[in-house]
């Protein structure tokens, strides 16, 4: 039991492999690609402990290619060139898959050291990252490889391998293991689709529980405590951070409370509470809006109380917030109106400043009409006078449409009569 119990539990056929059904199922491009036998350079792209690494190593078994792996790190480029020497040698007859794990962390140079020889075919390429490739990759081996997206994966899958290590561990040991399915059911649960988060909780389970001889019994308890806070799979930098904060504003944006409450709390898990804050008050100028005005301030002061008290108390007025936020009216039209309104000036419309709203100041010789000629609108009735405010270029243009909710249908009544 000297090596980790994922690396003893390896799958030996694609059969065995759990999740990313996506790529490895009947007829899937994947796997057919994996049983010709002929493998191109390969990008795996996806969250850590979810079969990257197993499936490298399965090619290159099952192609019978020297496997080579090299984590982006630590490499170096001399790293790099050994495994290109060892070519001529007798471990690179039948060809060598280089395996070179989070390669986002190698440099443009140590990346381009490696064109030459994936080129040629005398190595192949197996790439994995935990980053979008696209943005950290060098775009030269990206236009050599092709890129397959792994994902998370489901809890019965991840309930397979569980079973499968405990019956493993039991042959090791010689002893029967003692372990309830709500037990399993719960690692499979809380590692958040890592298949080797989860296989390592089972070995500390198994490490960990009262062993009288014959066999052991693992409690509920412990399995519990050994996974707590495993399942927020979260990266402040990353992909996931960018996926939950968007997921976040969406679900209050669609009205679905409870998928609101459920990504606040994963934020909050995270202990990110500023980027909690900050979606819920773009939410409510967005996606509320004039349809219920009144939110802004309530949601400012909902915030303000969050970032004075502090986790975990922050919970309380952020969860208050999201859950008027998600079940206000909603309109648009602000964020529509100010859209168009800047898509003009990008272009470069506009003009000088009406005459007759110009801050006052001197009139030259040469203008005709001398004075501001401002009309000020609380001299007239109803507070209202029609004149021009816009430049004479954009003097017809029209940004704001009144949305459909009862507050604009308001004021949109009022200013019809009035005008």
């Amino acid at each position: 039991m000297s090596s980790p119990l994922a690396d003893r539990l390896r799958p030996q056929s694609l059969c065995e492999i759990v999740g990313q059904k996506h790529l490895l199922g009947e007829n899937k491009p994947l796997r057919k690609i994996i049983e010709s036998g002929r493998i191109p350079n390969l990008i795996f792209y996806g969250p850590s402990g979810v079969g990257k690494t197993t499936l490298a190593s399965y090619i290159a078994k099952s192609t019978n290619r020297t496997f080579k792996k090299l984590n982006g790190t630590t490499a170096s480029t001399s790293d790099i060139k050994e495994i290109f020497a060892s070519l001529d040698t007798f471990e690179g007859i039948n060809g060598i898959l280089l395996y070179l794990d989070e390669i986002q962390y190698l440099n443009k140079k140590q990346q381009q050291t490696l064109l030459e020889y994936i080129e040629n075919g005398k190595i192949t390429l197996i790439a994995s990252t935990t980053e979008n490739p696209y943005f950290y990759v060098y775009n030269a081996i990206l236009s050599r490889s092709t890129v397959f997206e792994f994902k998370a994966v489901e809890n019965d899958e991840v309930e397979k391998a569980v079973r499968r290590a405990y019956s493993v561990l039991s042959d090791e040991m010689g002893k029967e293991l003692v372990v309830s399915d709500e037990a399993v059911k719960h690692i499979s649960f809380a590692c958040g689709g890592d298949v080797r988060k989860s296989l390592n909780a089972v070995e500390l389970s198994v490490l960990s529980g009262d062993d009288n001889g014959e066999k052991i019994v693992i409690s509920d308890e412990a399995v519990r405590e050994l996974t707590q806070k495993s399942a927020n799979r979260y990266d402040r930098d990353g992909d996931e951070h960018y996926d939950i904060v968007s997921a976040y504003q969406k679900s209050m944006r669609g009205s679905d409370v409870d998928a609101a409450l459920h990504y606040l709390a994963r934020l909050l898990e995270a202990g990110d509470i500023m980027s909690a804050c900050r979606r819920l008050l773009v939410c409510a100028c967005e996606d509320v809006g004039l349809a219920y005005p009144q939110i802004m301030p309530i949601v400012k002061s909902c915030v303000d109380i969050a970032l004075q008290v502090g986790l975990p108390e922050a919970r309380l007025p952020l969860a208050d917030a999201v859950i008027m936020v998600s079940l206000a009216p909603k309109s648009n039209s602000g964020h529509d109106a100010i859209a168009a309104a800047m898509e003009d000036v990008k272009m470069g419309k506009g003009g000088a400043v009406p005459r007759q709203l110009q801050n006052m100041h001197y009139d030259g010789e040469d203008r005709e009409i001398k004075g501001q000629h401002y009309l000020y609108p609380h001299s007239f009735p109803n507070h209202y006078v029609k004149q021009q405010y816009l430049p004479d270029a954009l003097k017809n243009a029209k940004y704001y449409e009144f949305g459909d909710n009862k507050t604009e249908q308001a004021f949109k009544a009022y200013w019809d009569k009035i005008k």
